[in-house]
């Protein structure tokens, strides 16, 4: 386990920068054209920005984020 301190900016910062990825994440589950083990990498990839993101995020910002895991299979 390792703890950092983040000033309120750069809290701000890394909440933008988790939304972005776990965006882009989506975006390339949704696209057909990639292969399963590909779409299972980044799965797995998801989950765990998912779960940085779920401790600082609210629930309702939370929600948004929340996968159907296997409908991206």
């Amino acid at each position: 386990m390792l703890g950092m301190l983040f000033n309120e900016r750069e809290c701000k910062e890394l909440h933008y920068m988790l939304r972005k990825e776990l965006d882009e994440m989506l975006s390339d589950l949704q696209d057909e054209r990639l292969d399963g083990e590909i779409k299972r990498a980044v799965t797995r990839r998801y989950k765990v920005i998912f779960k940085m993101y779920a401790r600082m995020a609210s629930p309702q910002e939370l929600s948004r984020y929340v996968i159907n895991e296997r409908s991206y299979r």
